[in-house]
């Protein structure tokens, strides 16, 4: 189990967010502060699966809760307050001790990947982040394909690692790579073969999901080590 930290979010209160650091020797020098998805926690069997993953391949990782879900509810918290509670994740990420001059990517499932995809766009971009990761970005509802989600990106310019399931009904792989490709950052595209939100090929298919998840693991790691500075 991971240390537990306390976040302070102001009027908000304090959420908890679990650091997964490296093993010594591997550790990449990087730090991903990773945001869950809209329905599950930090705690859920894909985030903890991720950061255990993502450390163990010397990324090291914080995962945090978003206030809503500290506080036992289902309905999200509106923007402000899910980015108020990212940019303080940050905070406690570039302050603990064992990551002091890493590089810092920012990133998040769903969700928490659309969060931080609006700060890196803002002020928490300019200059101070290494790179964005998406896992599964909600491009737009299911079945809504009029209702995007991009007035923002083009104001990023970090790198960009966005891992999309082919069959992503929030965003397939032709319509993440139509809006991605024309943006000024560099973007990496990882595209996951029959992919779902979740990252997950259909269940009969052959490849076992733990095989897939270490296989964008690998990717994220790869990606991240060449955009540190």
């Amino acid at each position: 189990m991971a240390e537990r930290l306390a976040i302070d979010v102001g009027e908000v209160g304090r959420v908890t967010a679990l650091p997964y650091l490296a093993g010594p020797g591997r550790r990449i020098g990087a730090t991903l502060v990773l945001a869950h998805g809209a329905g599950a926690g930090q705690s859920s069997r894909f985030m903890v699966r991720f950061a255990q993953g993502l450390a163990s391949k010397g990324l090291d990782v914080l995962t945090f809760n978003f206030p809503y879900i500290e506080q036992h509810r289902r309905v999200p918290d509106r923007a402000p307050k899910l980015e108020a509670c990212f940019r303080a994740a940050i905070a406690t990420a570039r302050g603990h001790g064992p990551w002091s001059g890493h590089a810092l990517f920012i990133g998040g499932k769903s969700m928490g990947g659309r969060i931080a995809s609006h700060l890196a766009a803002g002020e928490a971009g300019a200059g101070e982040l290494a790179g964005l990761v998406l896992l599964g970005y909600p491009l737009h509802p299911p079945g809504k394909p009029d209702q995007l989600r991009t007035a923002h990106l083009p104001d990023i310019r970090v790198p960009i690692l966005c891992v999309q399931g082919a069959r992503d009904p929030f965003g397939t792989e032709a319509e993440i790579r139509s809006v991605f490709e024309r943006l000024a950052a560099p973007v990496t595209l990882h595209v996951v073969e029959n992919g779902d939100h979740s990252l997950a090929p259909p269940k009969r298919n052959a490849a076992p999901i733990d095989e897939i998840h270490d296989q964008i693991q690998d990717a994220i790691v790869r990606w991240a080590e060449r955009n540190i500075d």
